[in-house]
């Protein structure tokens, strides 16, 4: 577990249910993520499934000890580059408020002191100003601007909806 002034951040527990469900259920949550709004039943799925794997963490808040939001963080391939990747999605009721950048920052000194990670990078649609404010906040460098090269959701006949995207990083010796 990771503490910092005002979260935990952990793994999944399937308890976690009803506080995913509360901002994976949320239309306006999926605006810059793929997928589509959750049920009760497919958040307690996701739960238990989360709380076994390694790719995801809880994001509480400890006064209140529940779920906001989660992080995302991945070793990508090859493992010899020693790069993660890094996503994050909160509930809009705690959006605004510093913890996604307080999480993430976290998270990321922890990566670089304890997996020996070289590299983290994030990805980001640009029209998501929050998301590429956050990473430029807790040090990451826009490395790239790759042209409709995302695809995260489809039209009403199944043809994607192509997007730009933004590239940041941050490197063990930007620390």
């Amino acid at each position: 577990m990771i503490e910092t002034n005002r979260l935990f951040i952990r793994k999944f527990k399937p308890s976690d249910y009803n506080d995913l469900f509360e901002y994976l259920s949320d239309p306006v949550t999926y605006l810059f993520e793929p997928g589509k709004p959750i049920s009760l039943e497919e958040a307690k799925e996701l739960t238990l499934q989360r709380s076994t794997g390694n790719d995801f963490w809880a994001v509480i808040l400890k006064q209140d000890n529940k779920l906001i939001g989660h992080l995302y963080f991945e070793q990508l391939e090859p493992k010899e580059r020693m790069t993660w990747e890094l996503g994050y999605i909160f509930n809009p009721r705690y959006q605004k408020k510093g913890y996604a950048s307080e999480a993430s920052a976290a998270l990321t000194d922890y990566a670089f002191a304890n997996y020996q990670a070289h590299r983290i990078m994030a990805r980001c649609d640009p029209a998501n100003v929050a998301s590429w404010k956050l990473l430029e906040r807790i040090g990451f460098t826009r490395e790239g601007y790759f042209r409709k090269c995302g695809c995260i959701h489809k039209d009403d006949n199944g043809m994607p909806i192509w997007n730009d995207v933004y590239e940041y990083s941050k490197l063990e010796t930007d620390v």
